[in-house]
This record gives C-alpha cells, sequence and structure tokens, in this order.
C-alpha cells in the first residue's frame, strides 16, 4: 500500500475508491483525491467536522439552492447561525449580525434554521461513527472525535482507509460532506482537520512541529483575541515562538499556562477519547426584531425557548437539574440569573415556571433585545421527571409531551403546540 518516492515511503489512498495510486490520478478510479503522507497508515486519532452543516442539510433537502449562497438565521437582527461555502467567499461568518451579513451578500437565500432536522441529521452520522468503533466523542452537533486504534483487523482495512470509507457513507447517506483530520493525538487531529476543508481529508504526525511553526498563535484551539494580544505584546505572534520555549521560560515569561501552551503549539497532547463526556451545557436562546419590555411577550418568548430547550435535552438524552437565565439589554449588558430545580426534568412546562420566576424579577421595565434559557447542571436523562407524590399530575405531563413528539416526528413541528406559544 506504499510508494518510495526519492527515497522516502510515502502512503497514498485514493478517498473515492479504496485504491493506492502511485500518481495523482487513481488508475483504478480515475479520481484525483489522492491523501499521501508518510504515516497515513500509522495513526488512528480522527477528528471529523461536517462542512458548513447547517447549510448542507438545507442544500441537500432544496437542491435547488446548490449553486447559491445559503445562509442560516434570521430575524434583522439576529445573526448568522450558518453559512455556507458561497456564502463565506462574500466574506459571511457565523455569529456576523445579519444586517452585515445581507450587505455582504445581498443575493443570499436566508433561511430559519430547524434545528430538530439538524439534530436528526447529527444522530444519523454519529451511528455510522458509532459503527466502526465505540470510542466517540461528540464535541458538538456537527464534530467528533474517534479512536480506532485496534480496528484495522475488525475492518480489514487500516484507520485512513476506514474513515475515508465513513467519509463516502456520511456523504450517501446522510446528503452532507465531511473534512477529516487523521493524527496521533486529538489536538492534531482537529487542526489537521481544518486544513483542507471542505470535502478534506488531511494528516499531521512526526511532521506537525515544522508544518504548524510559521502559522499565527490563534491557530491554537483555545487562544482567544485576549491572549493573541497579550501574545504579540511579548513578541510571540507565530506557533514557532512558542515551540521554542522549554517549560521553565514558558512559566516565567507566560504563568501558570505557559508551559502546557508551549507543549500545545509543538503538537503534544495527551487527552484521551472519552465517550459521553461531550456536552457540557445546552440552551436557547433568540434575538428580537424589536426590543421588547412587557412581561407577557417576553413570557412568551421564554416559553418557546422552554420548548426548544426541551426537545434539545430529550435529543441529547439529558436532563436540567437546574435553570439559566440569560438577558441582554438595548445598551448589550447581559443578565444571567440561575436557579436550580427542585428535580430533573426535560419538560417545557418545568423548566418554563423555573425561568419565568427568574424572569419577574428582571421585568422591571428595561427593554431587552435577546433572552435565552439554558440547562446547568446536565444530569443523565433517565432521572427526568420522576413519578413525585408532592406532584400526582407529573407522569400526566410526560405522557402527553411524549404523545406531542411522536406526533411532530411524524407531522413535523408545526402540526401541534401548546397556545402559550402562540
Amino acid at each position: 500500500m506504499s510508494r518510495t518516492i526519492d527515497s522516502l515511503c510515502i502512503d497514498s489512498l485514493c478517498r473515492d475508491c479504496g485504491a493506492s495510486p502511485p500518481g495523482a490520478v487513481c488508475s483504478a478510479c480515475g479520481s484525483r483525491r489522492i491523501v499521501r503522507h508518510p504515516e497515513l497508515f500509522r495513526w488512528h486519532i480522527a477528528h471529523v467536522d461536517c462542512d458548513a452543516f447547517y447549510a448542507s442539510v438545507e442544500k441537500r433537502d432544496r437542491p435547488e439552492l446548490a449553486g447559491r449562497p445559503v445562509i442560516v438565521g434570521g430575524g434583522v437582527r439576529g445573526v448568522v447561525t450558518a453559512a455556507c461555502y458561497i456564502a463565506r467567499m462574500h466574506g459571511v461568518r457565523s455569529a456576523m449580525p445579519m444586517f452585515q451579513a445581507l450587505k455582504a451578500c445581498p443575493d443570499a437565500e436566508v433561511i430559519h434554521p430547524d434545528f430538530a432536522k439538524y439534530g436528526a441529521a447529527a444522530r444519523q452520522i454519529r451511528a455510522l461513527m458509532a459503527d466502526l468503533t465505540p470510542l466517540v466523542q461528540t464535541l458538538s452537533i456537527d464534530e467528533a472525535v474517534l479512536d480506532l486504534s485496534g480496528t484495522a483487523k475488525l475492518h480489514g482495512a487500516p484507520p485512513a482507509a476506514v474513515l475515508a470509507g465513513l467519509a463516502r457513507r456520511i456523504e450517501r447517506e446522510a446528503g452532507v460532506t465531511v473534512s477529516i483530520g487523521l493524527a496521533p493525538n486529538r489536538l492534531l487531529s482537529k487542526l489537521a482537520a481544518g486544513r483542507d476543508k471542505p470535502r478534506g481529508f488531511a494528516v499531521l504526525g512526526s511532521d506537525a512541529a515544522a508544518i504548524l511553526a510559521s502559522e499565527p498563535v490563534r491557530l491554537l484551539p483555545g487562544v482567544g483575541p485576549a491572549q493573541e494580544r497579550k501574545l504579540h505584546a511579548l513578541g510571540i505572534t507565530h506557533l514557532a515562538h512558542l515551540q521554542a520555549l522549554d517549560d521553565r521560560t514558558a512559566l516565567a515569561r507566560l504563568g501558570e499556562d505557559g508551559p502546557a501552551l508551549a507543549r500545545r503549539a509543538r503538537g503534544e497532547d495527551a487527552r484521551m477519547v472519552q465517550p459521553g463526556q461531550d456536552t457540557k451545557s445546552i440552551s436557547a436562546e433568540t434575538t428580537f426584531d424589536t426590543d421588547l419590555a412587557d412581561p407577557r411577550i417576553l413570557e412568551t418568548h421564554l416559553w418557546r425557548m422552554a420548548e426548544k430547550l426541551a426537545r434539545r435535552l430529550r435529543e441529547k438524552g439529558f436532563a436540567a437539574g437546574g435553570v439559566v437565565l440569560k438577558l441582554k439589554t438595548t445598551r448589550f449588558a447581559g443578565r444571567t440569573r440561575a436557579q436550580r430545580l427542585p428535580g430533573p426534568t426535560a419538560l417545557p412546562d418545568s423548566l418554563f415556571e423555573a425561568g419565568r420566576g427568574l424572569l419577574r424579577r428582571e421585568a422591571d421595565g428595561t427593554a431587552f433585545r435577546l433572552i435565552g434559557l439554558g440547562a446547568h447542571p446536565l444530569l443523565p436523562g433517565r432521572l427526568a421527571d420522576q413519578p413525585d407524590l408532592a406532584d400526582p399530575e407529573a407522569p400526566r405531563r410526560v405522557a402527553v409531551q411524549r404523545a406531542m413528539d411522536t406526533l411532530r416526528s411524524r407531522f413535523g413541528e408545526a402540526v401541534i403546540g401548546r397556545g402559550r406559544g402562540r
């Protein structure tokens, strides 16, 4: 499965048929999608990242949009949830205010997000990953890391070939494309996945430090604008500057986190793939088209957030041990209030009632531009809404919610709703 090129053993893989071609074009199928690396068949940690996931799902369901820019978001005062690569070429980015996005790309098709649909697609993709290895750690709705060590005999192929097959299967069965990074650890696999998007496959191995040396420090996950400015002030602008620091120097110049930062710049990462250790928080929020101060109208929006939050909890198999209310004033000042619940729940009614109590203390005539509701802490879903002698109506509410979920899964979200959300 390898060729000798200039005295260096370079393994190659055709991502479309699985052959190991010697040239730039696969002699077996004619594809030019060839990945080459001297350690291609050595590594087993993979980062799988869906390409422009929400927008890709929308294009999957509306083929007429294939060649058009698509923005997932909504509301003139809202923000971009996702943008396809065509829209990104016009400068549209996630979290950009919608008015700026439409100014940059006025011909874009704007689609309101359908998180139930995206969740269904994500579950389908996770199931395909789970067919390959039990060591799958979900990082977000469109990202996961897999450990394929010890699976070569099971699949009759090295991890690289198995991953290429996974990408083809996701594209065929789920209708979206993915980019894959293959490496000896989680950090390098994530960085590799970002080097060849969209529909990419990249490898980083023992060559990682040399390849990354010329990259800016902001490339490292976790290095935000504030830390980037601090590093620049110290003359540290590229990863090579961090790579050159030993632990003692890194500690002296950068503080307690310095040695770890320098090691990460060299591509070192000891984290294991940990299934079930992925989701830390679940929430739902919305930005209003106009500022709102009326408590009744705010409660209507809060109810909608409670329904969304409850659905996301149930989809991910969690229960809320408490709620977090998030508000943002017209001056962009944030307010966050939290309350523990008497028992774990995944019912919108219970989430709403707790959130409403927090909202009533804040709805003092202040105008708000955003409201959100989150769950914290997250607890196992099996603990949700247990029978309680103090609340004899709980089993009925659970049964009603299950019936509504069944109807919505068969006929769509709009088939049934509660009066308070209208």
